[in-house]
């Protein structure tokens, strides 16, 4: 194989075992930090070795087994000096984790005729998903625990975060230090929370992914309307929580929101790259492949019962829109139900707004800006870009179109996306014309 075929395939192993191969480190040598860092190291004894030896049969394993190796090895040089500084009389501090105990934890796990080959370890699923609570975990800042997760279960360099969020590597790689610091520190177990504080760790978690795959959806900022590749890394970190917590109704509601909306990408921009809103794009276009699988995953949280969160509810209102083939065709009013319930779940002025979007289409607009004009004075929404935004489109769909051109040069003066300002500056410069009214 050709050494450019090889470092690709080097690559796909690392973005399919690398998460796997942290968190089973991280369950022997209890420090992501060092855990990654023995991953890492093998690496690039694969990058150094494969081209020669070709991809082994079981790459997964080869690396683990590389790993364990380098940790004994630090753990026997650790120890000899630990005894060394003894017979000097010296105090040494004692480590969280017991040496001895460790390394013969580790050398169990070698085949005794070869010491080459790892012992198969029945808890993968169990170590992968102790790491998503670790990186998700609530004592970090919501920007270290996106850079971690993206970053140890992801598998994205620290190059490919800074560039998705359109910051500089040097402060990913901060963010990054500065989360396992912390998670050393605070001494943060590697472990499945207790079911006591499940829900409220699970919430985490979930935040994480969504913000992730918002931010591919609809970038908060730069030259790009969307980032899929945000969404594809958040998908597959919600499918891989899906098949750890089956269970659980609002990881298959995460999943099934985020099939849905994905299904979207494709119609949601224009061939130059403009926006191209919901009720404006070609339905033909959305991917029916993962709208089935969002509708499935929907059916699933529902079946298992208990009162719907945000998410399972922000699934069945994309649902609506999913199943109707033409704008025309949408539930308005069942919408409009789905957000006063969750509005109940999880009260929210930007729920609120998004409930008079769908008033607006079931009702009208004068019934719509009423409840937007209550809006105006919310802390949280004094500069959402989107609270103008939605009152310009009501206002211009009642012909007062010099207020609504106002309200959106207000919105785009207040988003940080290129393509949105462009769209909102368009709509500005179309009430100044006087054009007709759009949905």
């Amino acid at each position: 194989m050709p050494p450019t075929d090889i470092h690709g395939a080097i690559d796909a192993v690392w973005r399919i075992e690398s998460a796997k191969l942290i968190a089973g480190l991280t369950r022997i040598v209890r420090d992501v930090g060092v855990a990654e860092d023995l991953a890492q190291e093998a690496l690039l004894v694969a990058l150094e070795e494969w081209p020669n030896s070709g991809v082994p049969e079981n790459p997964g394993a080869w690396l683990m087994s590389t790993a364990k190796h380098r940790a004994i090895d630090q753990l026997r040089r650790r120890s000899m000096l630990d005894r060394k500084h003894e017979e000097l009389g010296r105090e040494v501090a004692v480590r969280e984790m017991e040496v001895p105990d460790l390394e013969a934890a580790l050398d169990a796990t070698l085949d005794a005729g070869s010491g080459a080959r790892i012992a198969t370890q029945p808890d993968t699923d169990d170590d992968l998903l102790r790491l998503v609570f670790m990186t998700c975990h609530p004592v970090l800042s919501t920007e270290g625990r996106v850079a971690l997760t993206l970053r140890l279960l992801g598998g994205l360099t620290t190059d490919e975060i800074a560039r998705a969020f359109l910051v500089s590597e040097p402060t990913i790689a901060q963010r990054i230090v500065r989360a396992k610091r912390t998670l050393a520190e605070k001494k943060v177990p590697f472990e499945t929370p207790r079911a006591a504080e499940l829900a409220a760790r699970l919430a985490s978690v979930l935040e994480v992914i969504y913000l992730v795959f918002n931010e591919g959806y609809s970038a908060t900022a730069g030259d790009d309307w969307m980032r899929p590749a945000l969404c594809d890394d958040a998908l597959r970190l919600g499918r891989i929580l899906a098949e750890l917590m089956p269970q659980e109704p609002e990881v298959h509601g995460l999943v099934a929101l985020m099939e849905i909306q994905a299904s979207r990408v494709r119609a949601r921009v224009s061939p130059t790259g403009e926006p191209v809103l919901l009720l404006d794009q070609n339905r033909a276009h959305w991917d029916q492949l993962l709208i089935g699988r969002g509708l499935a995953s929907l059916r699933r949280a529902e079946q298992l019962g208990g009162t719907r969160g945000v998410y399972t509810l922000q699934a069945a209102i994309a649902a609506c829109h999913a199943r109707a083939r033409i704008a025309d065709q949408t539930d308005w009013a069942r919408i409009v139900e789905l957000y006063g319930e969750l509005a109940r779940v999880s009260p929210s002025p930007i729920v609120e707004l998004n409930r008079a979007v769908a008033i607006s289409m079931a009702s009208g607009p004068a019934v719509a800006l009423a409840v937007v004009d209550q809006l105006k004075n919310e802390p949280a929404l004094r500069d959402y870009h989107l609270l103008p935004s939605v009152r310009g489109n009501l206002l211009k769909k009642l012909g007062r179109l010099q207020e609504a051109g106002k309200e959106f040069e207000r919105a785009a003066s207040l988003t940080r996306n290129v393509r949105e300002r462009d769209l909102l500056q368009e709509r500005a410069a179309a009430c100044a014309r006087g054009e007709a009214p759009s949905r």
